[in-house]
């Protein structure tokens, strides 16, 4: 595992960190369960560019079963997959991942682990895009709503919200 001196952020689900301003914030653990270069493997949506996606985290590790002490980090991101309905090989699957029929237990078990790893009164930034899941369900499926948050994007089904360790 990583030296974890001077880290104070993980990020359990970073993807190719599209989320993030400074992409290798030194300051932060990136971690996913992929690791993966997807250069030139499909079209833009005007076909004539080629999307790419580099993700490659710090520690591959599922979201579910991090490999870190409790109470370790004072903020952890979780923005975990969304998207139930996608072909296998379609470019949101590949960039973002997919749940499978189970994914309540499995936002939930990562929603405790993400927890575990917090540090007491640390913050838990938690994005949701409810283009396939609305949010409630997902809530049901942690079994607590956030204290706050933002609904953005075009359409606004993109949520961010805020949990507190120790606070309900």
């Amino acid at each position: 595992m990583e030296n974890l001196e001077g880290k104070k952020i993980l990020d359990v689900t970073c993807g190719s960190k599209t989320i993030w301003f400074d992409k290798d914030n030194p300051a932060a653990v990136f971690c996913d369960k992929r690791c993966v270069d997807l250069i030139g493997i499909w079209k833009s949506g005007n076909g004539k560019g080629r999307r790419t996606c580099m993700v490659s985290p710090d520690v591959q590790c599922d979201f579910t079963s991090l490999p870190f002490p409790d109470d370790t980090f004072p903020l952890v991101v979780f923005d975990p997959p969304h998207l139930k309905d996608a072909g296998e090989t379609a470019w949101m699957t590949k960039k973002y991942g997919k749940l499978d029929e189970h994914w309540p237990q499995m936002i939930h078990d990562g929603f405790q682990e993400c927890m575990r790893v917090l540090k007491e009164d640390g913050v838990l930034i938690f994005k949701w895009s409810e283009c396939q899941i609305p949010a409630k369900e997902v809530w049901d499926a942690i079994g607590q709503k956030p204290l706050f948050g933002h609904r953005s994007g075009k359409a606004s089904k993109t949520f961010w919200g805020c949990y507190m360790k120790g606070v309900k």
